[in-house]
């Protein structure tokens, strides 16, 4: 989990692993402060966001928006269109402020919305309405994008 999210976070390996670092020992200072009536991985999930977020604000850490690709001069097979998808989807991730960025990354993990408005600090219809909206950028773009 702290992979991921760092991976969100950063664009190279030297990045990640020092974020990674820096993860594990906030969670490591606060854990005296860890609730048992909360969920872990909630309370884990909040603290390596914040320290992702804040990381990215003291290094001005940026997250790669992915090379333009130019035309291809024969047809892309299933496997290169895939890759293609997820290459856009990566550029459309990593271009969300850190809040939706954190949204998605959460959705992704398939986190129960109660859960990630709980680690985010919204109401769950926020979320709701947030990834209802996240998903119709998305869709356009990637529309767009094929329809190029």
């Amino acid at each position: 989990m702290l992979g991921q999210v760092a991976r969100a976070y950063t664009r190279s390996d030297a990045d990640r692993a020092d974020l990674e670092s820096e993860m594990v020992a906030q969670l490591w200072r606060a854990y005296p402060r860890y609730d048992a009536a909360r969920s872990f991985s909630t309370w884990m999930y909040r603290i390596a966001l914040n320290v992702a977020i804040s990381f990215g604000r003291r290094y001005r850490v940026a997250v790669p928006l992915g090379e333009a690709g130019g035309a291809l001069a024969v047809e892309p097979r299933p496997h290169e269109e895939r890759e293609e998808r997820l290459g856009r989807l990566n550029a459309f991730i990593a271009a969300l402020d850190p809040m939706n960025r954190a949204l998605v990354l959460l959705y992704l993990e398939d986190c129960p919305q109660r859960e990630i408005a709980e680690v985010l600090g919204i109401t769950e219809t926020n979320v709701s309405t947030k990834l209802h909206r996240l998903k119709r950028r998305l869709r356009e773009q990637m529309t767009e994008a094929e329809g190029a």
